[in-house]
C-alpha cells in the first residue's frame, strides 16, 4: 500500500503525491468569499514529462482513495499512454470539506454542494495542476468518471473545452431527468438481469412482495421473518415499507455489480453474483409456499451481505459500502439531481409504484428544507441536445440500470457510444481480469484509441495551458 505525505493510507496502487488545494466555496458569487481544502490524488510514475498527457478522475459521491481503488483502466493504460493520472475529490465527500465538520449541520451549509461549483473545483484544479507541474502545460487533460462521476467527465467536457480535450463517461446517466426517457426503464432492465440469470428467478422475487404482506399478518410471522433472515433488529409492523425498500434496493445493486469475477465495489461478492442469487430462487411459482419462498429470498439477499460469512446479522439500514455519502448525495437528488424512477409490478419485478414529483418534492422539504428544481438539469447541460459538443465517449453496459438514462447511441462523429452487452456498472474503468468478456477488452481498445486521437488533435492545436 502507498502513504500519502501525511501518513494517511490513501490507495493499494502506487500514490507518488498527493494534496489539497485551497477552492472557493463559491465559484460564482462574490459574497461568500471563504475557501476550503480539496483533496486530490497524483500518480506520475509513467508520465512523459515533455508534455505527456493528464488523465483526470472526476471525484464522485464518495471518498476519492474508493473511487482511485476501483478504477484500475486508468492504471492499466498510462504507460501506453504516458500518462499522469490524477484522481479528485468531489466537494463535500471524503476530506473535502467546505465548512469541516459544520459542512452538513444545514441547508445554509449544504447550499454549496452542486454539481456546477464541483466542476469549477476541477476546472480550477487542472489549471493550477498545468501551471505549477514543470512539464505538464502543454499536457493535454482527458476527464474520466463512471456513474455520477461519469455525468461529470461529460459535462467538464462540455462547459470547460478549453480545460479538458475529451472525456470518458462510463454508465453516466445523463437522461435520467424528467422528460428525456421513461421512468420505468430502469427496473425493467433490473429485471432483465434476473430473468436471464435464472429459472423463474424474477417470477419468484416479484410474488414475494405479497408473501412478507402474507406472513407479517401476524406477530407471530413477523417474528419468524425476522428470524428467518437474521435481523440485527427484530422487524415490527412499521418497518414493512423499509424492510421492502432495502430488499428492492439489494436487488438493484446486484444489477449494477453482476461482474464476472468476485469483486467488493459495494459488497464482496462472488463471479456473476445474481446467477449465484438465482440458485436460491429456481421455486415453481405456481406451487412454493410462502415461507418457502420468503427462505429462498434470505439466501439470496445472504449472497449480497453475507458472502464472506463473517456477518453476524443483516442491517436493514445499510445496502453499500460506507465509502459513499448517502446523505450528500440525497441533497443533491433533491436540489439538482431528479432523477425520476417507477415501477408497474408487470414489467419489471417490484410492487407497483408511481414517480410523484410532488410527493418527492415535500419530502425533500421536509428533510432539508428545499424543493427540487426538476427541469434544471436540463437547462444547465443541454438535455437531449447535445450534438453541438465534441470528444465525448459514453461507455455502458447492457446489464447495467443506469445504462436506462445512458447515452447508448452515436450522437456525432465525436460524441460516440460504446455499448458493452454483457457489462455492469462501469466495467470497462475496472482493472483487466481473466475472466472479462471480450466486448469490455474490445471496449478498452476503443476507448484508448479515441484517447490517442484526441491527444494527438490537441498537440496539432498547440492549446496553450
Amino acid at each position: 500500500p502507498a502513504v500519502s505525505l501525511s501518513g494517511r493510507l490513501f490507495c493499494h496502487v502506487s500514490i507518488n503525491d498527493s494534496g489539497d488545494r485551497r477552492r472557493n466555496i463559491d465559484h460564482f458569487g462574490f459574497l461568500e468569499d471563504g475557501t476550503f481544502k480539496q483533496r486530490y490524488l497524483v500518480n506520475n510514475e509513467h508520465w512523459d514529462q515533455k508534455g505527456g498527457p493528464i488523465l483526470f478522475y472526476t471525484g464522485n459521491e464518495g471518498d476519492i482513495t474508493w473511487f482511485c481503488n476501483n478504477t484500475g483502466f486508468m492504471w492499466d493504460v498510462a504507460e501506453d499512454l504516458g500518462a499522469m493520472l490524477v484522481f479528485a475529490e468531489h466537494r463535500y465527500y471524503g476530506e473535502s470539506l467546505p465548512f469541516g465538520q459544520d459542512s452538513y449541520s444545514d441547508t445554509k451549509h449544504l447550499n454549496y454542494l452542486t454539481s456546477e461549483q464541483a466542476l469549477a473545483d476541477f476546472s480550477v484544479l487542472i489549471r493550477e495542476l498545468k501551471r505549477k507541474v514543470l512539464g505538464a502545460q502543454e499536457s493535454p487533460v482527458i476527464a474520466i468518471g463512471g456513474s455520477y462521476g461519469g455525468m461529470l467527465s461529460a459535462w467538464l467536457r462540455m462547459k470547460y473545452p478549453n480545460v479538458v480535450v475529451g472525456a470518458l463517461a462510463a454508465s453516466a446517466p445523463i437522461w435520467q431527468f424528467p422528460d428525456m426517457v421513461p421512468c420505468g426503464d430502469f427496473y425493467k432492465i433490473v429485471t432483465q438481469d434476473f430473468a436471464r440469470s435464472g429459472l423463474n428467478c424474477d417470477s419468484n422475487i416479484r410474488r414475494s412482495w405479497k408473501a412478507i404482506d402474507n406472513i407479517t399478518a401476524t406477530d407471530d410471522g413477523l417474528q419468524w421473518l425476522s428470524g428467518e433472515f437474521s435481523l440485527c433488529s427484530p422487524l415490527k409492523k412499521t418497518d414493512l415499507d423499509d424492510f421492502k425498500a432495502w430488499l428492492q434496493e439489494t436487488w438493484v445493486n446486484l444489477a449494477m455489480v453482476d461482474y464476472p469475477y468476485e469483486a467488493n465495489f459495494l459488497q464482496p461478492l462472488p463471479r456473476w453474483p445474481i446467477q449465484v442469487v438465482c440458485k436460491h430462487l429456481n421455486f415453481d411459482p405456481s406451487s412454493v409456499s410462502d415461507y418457502q419462498l420468503l427462505g429462498g429470498i434470505s439466501e439470496a439477499a445472504r449472497v449480497y451481505y453475507n458472502y464472506t460469512g463473517n456477518c453476524p446479522c443483516l442491517n436493514t439500514s445499510s445496502t453499500a459500502t460506507g465509502n459513499l455519502g448517502f446523505i450528500g448525495w440525497y441533497y443533491q437528488a433533491c436540489t439538482e439531481m431528479v432523477m425520476p424512477l417507477c415501477t408497474d409490478g408487470v414489467q419489471d419485478m417490484f410492487e407497483p409504484q408511481d414517480w410523484n414529483f410532488q410527493a418527492f418534492s415535500d419530502e425533500c422539504n421536509s428533510l432539508f428544507g428545499v424543493r427540487p428544481r426538476a427541469d434544471w438539469a436540463a437547462t444547465v447541460y443541454g438535455g437531449l441536445d447535445i450534438a453541438s459538443h465534441s470528444n465525448i465517449i459514453f461507455s455502458n453496459g447492457g446489464l447495467d440500470p443506469w445504462s436506462s438514462g445512458g447515452v447508448t447511441r452515436n450522437i456525432s462523429d465525436s460524441v460516440v457510444a460504446i455499448v458493452i452487452p454483457d457489462g455492469a456498472h462501469h466495467l470497462d474503468l475496472r482493472y483487466n481480469n481473466e475472466y472479462d468478456p471480450h466486448t469490455v477488452l474490445s471496449a478498452r481498445i476503443q476507448e484508448v484509441e479515441y484517447f490517442k486521437l484526441w491527444i494527438t488533435q490537441a498537440r496539432k492545436l498547440q492549446i496553450p495551458g
